[in-house]
């Protein structure tokens, strides 16, 4: 029988693939894939962890968002409302200052009022004096005037006593 390269590279095949399996190799291969099976595994396992992590972190901070817009719209209404109050506060004393100032130049006008009223009474009086005098000085001689200072004196006496 002559063997020809066909048969020893048959011959080396099977010795190769009988030597693989009495070292092992598929075992250590089968176990090397397990291994990485298991490393993929663990990664996903713990990449599935930290993507629930990171929702609860996010619904957390999500939560604290809504809360620090609640607090802000609150602050916000607390300060319209604050502002709202300081208006309607500056709004009444203006109003009250103007009615005090209103009062008050009422009160000068009729102050004024009386001051010319008794100026011109004042004038007047003046005025009907020195007329009546400019009259009776015309109208009246030496005995008259005595006569009407006598009975002046007289009604003062009475009138005294």
């Amino acid at each position: 029988m002559a063997f020809d390269a066909t048969f020893f590279a048959f011959v080396g095949l099977v010795l190769f693939l009988l030597l693989l399996v009495y070292l092992k190799v598929p075992g250590m291969m089968a176990s090397s894939l397990d291994k990485r099976a298991a490393n993929i595994r663990e990664e996903l396992d713990q990449a599935k962890r930290l993507r629930e992590e990171a929702q609860a972190l996010l619904a957390e901070y999500q939560r604290k968002r809504k809360e620090a817009e609640a607090e802000a719209a609150a602050i916000v209404a607390s300060a319209e409302r604050e502002a709202a109050a300081l208006t309607e506060e500056a709004r009444q004393k203006t109003e009250e200052f103007v009615a005090r100032r209103n009062a008050l130049s009422e009160q000068k006008i009729r102050q004024a009022e009386a001051d010319a009223i008794g100026a011109v009474r004042a004038a007047a009086v003046d005025l009907a004096v020195a007329a009546a005098e400019k009259v009776i000085a015309a109208k009246a001689d030496a005995a008259t005037q005595q006569a009407l200072f006598s009975q002046s004196v007289g009604q003062v006496k009475a009138r005294l006593n």
